[in-house]
């Protein structure tokens, strides 16, 4: 492998740089030198978006380590640029001024088919405003180029008043730079600083005490740095840190993470956190109301009864999550009931996302929608959608008759329902399967059948009069698709049938040939929409 040099006047090993006159390709310079078989210098760059050539050799010679087979290119300096200012950056956003060959492209064809030039409505009024800098509060410079924070002192007099400042997609890389903007902006209060690819923290930062909101996402930050930077962000509220592969939080000074006393919102989503026992080390964060999971690695979540090592009495007053009001667990590993059980005990939780995981997809052995609903009695808005008071009722009513028709040939299947015997006695129901039906209230009918409307909803179909038949509540999706191709006489078509349940925003797709009405939660009085599978389904 080569050995380069350390840097050359313009750039240096670790440098963020984007192409001459693109802003938005960046990478990193890898190497600095001569390449064999070429004259002159070259940089060697490892690109962000894994667009290059190589992964960092040619032609037999290595000269530096791509993070891909396709990410790294050489690149002559005059192609590459270091970035400018933030002031720069700010006169470039808000005081530039279109050009006259940007005037020409705004036009439209008139009915005789000529241009007829146009100009925005209030365009000068806006302009006129937005070049006030001094008066700006919030600053959008994404992927703007912003290198390094430009001649001292002077960003506090130009713009003063910043309080939103989005820098996400520059070639930021050092805290000092960070710290140098912020400490110059005391009214900023949310901060942007996504995909800007940040060095390891190295120095301290002033203190930041104005900043509540801190998005961090896909920076390359781990929760070490993130531990660091605690110390600067004394009033920190919302810190947003995905895409940063986290997997483990080391706390500095005990097992548990403490401190961010005044954090509401923690965004941890598209990491790889597999174990719940690392979230759990998050549990003593006083203030934390929402804690955004989703796209991790979870395979299964508890919540301890007495607390064990995550609650001492002795220490602390706060039950693990004591505030925890919104936790997103969608497109994890989950699937097991215990996990979805174990969330009664969470003390203030009332908003849940499980979507995306084995426990809540039927086409995996999953539980639909409202056997959800059941098990989780506090929760008031489930994957996004709130729970009204009659789809509590009813789904609750479904799930104990689901559960009665059970226990009629597995009995000991009742240790896997906690909620069973509660909401029995609640609502009356008795050992002889009742149903529900829309108007009249509980009744048993010993034949267990169900009462469903069918309706064609197929663009193919043509117009056909919904039906209404009995089925046996054992009867299998595989068998009523069977049962419409006859009904309806579509003997050519393969079907894909939908459950319209009530309170749910969209239909529930029965893709589980082998599933029973009675399995699905299917009530009498419900409705299934029958349609097609096109080609492209």
């Amino acid at each position: 492998m080569q050995d380069p040099p350390n840097s050359t006047p313009e750039f240096r090993l670790g440098q963020r740089v984007h192409t001459s006159g693109n802003p938005t390709r960046i990478g990193t310079v890898k190497y600095v030198g001569t390449v064999e078989s070429y004259s002159d210098t070259w940089i060697g760059i490892d690109w962000d978006n894994a667009e290059g050539k190589h992964d960092g050799s040619l032609n037999g010679a290595r000269y530096f380590n791509a993070k891909s087979e396709t990410s790294g290119s050489f690149v002559r300096p005059k192609n590459l640029s270091k970035g400018i200012s933030f002031l720069e950056a700010i006169e470039k956003r808000y005081r530039s001024t279109s050009t006259k060959d940007e005037e020409d492209e705004m036009y439209v064809f008139s009915s005789s088919n000529k241009r007829v030039s146009i100009k925005l409505l209030g365009e000068s009024e806006l302009n006129d405003k937005l070049s006030r800098l001094e008066e700006l509060s919030s600053v959008s410079l994404s992927f703007m180029g912003v290198g390094f924070p430009g001649v001292p002192g002077q960003i506090s007099t130009t713009v003063p008043n910043i309080k939103q400042l989005d820098l996400s997609g520059n070639l930021l890389s050092e805290w000092k730079d960070v710290g140098i903007i912020c400490e110059q902006l005391p009214s900023l209060k949310a901060l942007n600083l996504s995909y800007n690819l940040m060095s390891l923290y190295k120095s301290e930062l002033p203190l930041l005490k104005s900043i509540r909101i801190l998005v961090l996402n896909n920076t390359g930050v781990d929760w070490e740095q993130v531990e660091l930077l605690r110390l600067s962000l004394t009033a920190i509220e919302e810190l947003h840190i995905m895409g940063n592969n986290i997997s483990k939080f080391l706390p500095v000074s005990s097992s548990m993470v403490l401190g961010f006393d005044t954090l509401r919102l923690l965004n941890l989503e598209d990491n790889c956190i597999a174990e719940w026992s690392e979230i759990m080390k998050l549990s003593q964060l006083r203030c934390l109301e929402q804690l955004y999971l989703n796209k991790n690695c979870l395979s299964s979540l508890f919540y301890p009864d007495n607390g064990s090592q995550y609650y001492d009495s002795k220490v602390t007053d706060c039950k693990p999550f004591q505030n925890l009001r919104c936790l997103l667990l969608g497109d994890n590993n989950i699937s097991d009931l215990a996990s979805v059980d174990s969330l009664n005990l969470f003390p203030n939780l009332v908003e849940i996302r499980l979507s995306g995981n084995p426990i809540t997809d039927t086409a995996r052995g999953g539980v639909p929608r409202f056997v959800s609903i059941a098990r989780l009695a506090n929760i008031q808005i489930l994957n996004g959608s709130e729970i009204t008071s009659r789809e509590r009722k009813d789904s609750e009513i479904r799930y104990v008759r689901l559960v009665v028709s059970r226990l009629h040939v597995s009995p000991e299947e009742i240790k896997q329902h906690p909620r069973f015997s509660e909401l029995k006695n609640f609502y009356g129901i008795e050992d002889q399967k009742p149903l529900v039906g829309a108007s009249d209230g509980p009744r048993a009918i010993s034949s267990g059948f169900l009462s469903i409307t069918l309706k064609c909803v197929g663009a193919s179909m043509g117009e056909k009069e919904p039906l209404t038949k009995k089925l046996p509540a054992t009867t299998t999706v595989g068998k009523l698709k069977f049962l419409c191709e006859s009904f309806f006489k579509l003997k050519s078509m393969k079907l894909k049938l939908f459950f319209q349940e009530e309170g749910s925003p969209l239909p529930l797709l029965l893709d589980n040939d082998w599933s029973s009405l009675m399995d699905l939660g299917v009530d009498n009085d419900s409705v299934i929409l029958v349609d097609e599978v096109t080609r492209f389904c």
